[in-house]
């Protein structure tokens, strides 16, 4: 496709996913949210350290096992002082592991909500008539492909769909109903929007 406008989207998941959780205080399955604080114990050179989760009704506590019973010198310093200190963006990488998570406690509830951060890769601007969206995740995201492009180029995903049948949108890595699948980190999509007539428009929300 000539006249191609590149641009970079870099994707960060807003919401932490919440584990559900049989909470004893209020006597049933409540959804529980990351507090961003670690609990460290130490006791000997065993060292275990959970993330802490409070209950979303009554505040009951339930804590996400980091580290159990591990040996302190097998833990980096810069590590220990980072979860000592609560660092947040450690938290954070914590918080949205939803594998581990639901591998703990079975249920979770994930949110779609993401913020898109968009950079262009070249100077076409205007003059492009087509699109090659270079998708960039920060964390993985429960957000389907096709909501994503629906909701940042400002079109239904049922006129997705019918680009995609013609050939004039491809998803690369290309899989069987990529569209709708989970947006992933790494992916390109490719629109060409040489007979669209308000291909203006979508390339301006494209690029922010």
């Amino acid at each position: 496709m000539s006249g191609t406008l590149r641009i970079h989207w870099a994707i960060t998941p807003e919401i932490a996913p919440r584990p559900l959780i049989n909470c004893n205080r209020c006597g049933a399955v409540k959804a529980y949210c990351c507090s961003d604080k670690f609990r460290v114990n130490a006791n000997g050179k065993r060292i275990d350290v959970w993330l802490i989760y409070r209950c979303i009704d009554c505040d009951n506590s339930w804590n996400f096992g980091i580290f159990e019973r591990c040996n302190r010198r097998d833990i980096e310093p810069a590590l220990l002082a980072a979860l000592e200190s609560n660092d947040p963006a450690l938290a954070r990488r914590h918080a949205f592991d939803v594998v581990t998570l639901r591998s703990r406690v079975g249920r979770v509830e994930e949110f779609s909500d993401v913020a898109v951060h968009k950079q262009r890769l070249g100077d076409e601007g205007e003059r492009a008539t087509a699109l090659e969206l270079r998708l960039a995740l920060e964390m993985p995201t429960s957000l389907r492909l096709d909501r994503l492009l629906a909701g940042e180029l400002g079109i239904s995903r049922s006129r997705l769909q019918a680009l995609e049948e013609k050939r004039l949108l491809v998803v690369d890595p290309e899989g069987a109903k990529a569209l709708r699948k989970p947006a992933r980190n790494g992916t390109t999509v490719r629109i060409d929007l040489a007979s669209e007539a308000d291909r203006k428009a979508i390339i301006s929300a494209a690029s922010g």
